[in-house]
């Protein structure tokens, strides 16, 4: 197995009023192409704010990512290019356009990386059908149960097979039941794909679902 992404030395600081706050400090570590990683802490630990940096949302401070082995540009465009192109997030509001049905939904994300009427209507088909939602093609978010608009959010993820799935607490506005079996999903859907995942999240429970663990607090990392 071979890495997909490099850390090294990251620090990120943050002002809040007088106070300067070390939000990473000082934290190394490599991804392996296909893991399913889960990062895990309370909040203010830096979790978010390390897959933010790893899947290029923001950048650090001090130290370097490297992407399968380039490292990675600081300046806008480029990081907007970069996440265009290998990057797929998923979060726990769903982020869905409310005026636009599921297919529609994941239609205009993977307008990003297929372009024609007919490729981009067959990979939203394919794509809702692979989490259970072919039946639901037409249906709108508020016509959807919160279980079924976090499976759609995957399904548009999924769609542009992205190289990383970034997943920020997907399972928070769901119950016990119904986020292990969106996160079983997540894991056999990113398996298929040979996507690599990073999930940030507080629930305890859902470790046994990821390969590998890495434990944050006060911006540092305490154990893998």
């Amino acid at each position: 197995m071979s890495s997909i992404i490099q850390a090294r030395n990251l620090r990120k600081y943050y002002e809040t009023g007088k106070k300067v706050v070390k939000a990473l400090d000082d934290v190394s570590l490599t991804i392996e192409k296909g893991e399913f990683v889960m990062v895990v802490g309370p909040s203010g630990s830096g979790k978010s704010t390390l897959v933010n940096m790893l899947g290029g949302v923001d950048v650090p401070d001090d130290g370097e990512i490297l992407f399968e082995g380039d490292p990675l540009k600081r300046n806008s465009g480029a990081l907007t290019k970069f996440r265009r192109k290998n990057v797929s997030f998923v979060f726990q509001f769903y982020s869905l356009i409310p005026t636009l049905t599921a297919k529609e939904n994941i239609e205009v994300a993977a307008e990003m990386v297929f372009k024609s009427r007919k490729e981009l209507s067959q990979i939203a088909k394919e794509s809702l059908e692979a989490v259970g939602m072919g039946d639901r093609l037409n249906s709108y978010p508020s016509q959807l149960s919160g279980g079924e608009r976090q499976r759609v959010a995957l399904a548009r993820a999924l769609s542009k097979k992205p190289k990383l799935m970034i997943i920020d607490e997907p399972t928070g506005q769901l119950d016990e039941e119904t986020g292990q079996r969106i996160v079983e999903l997540i894991r056999d859907q990113a398996k298929q794909q040979h996507t690599t995942v990073l999930m940030v999240t507080h629930d305890m429970e859902l470790e046994k679902y990821s390969e590998r663990v890495i434990r944050m607090r006060s911006g540092k990392l305490l154990e893998e």
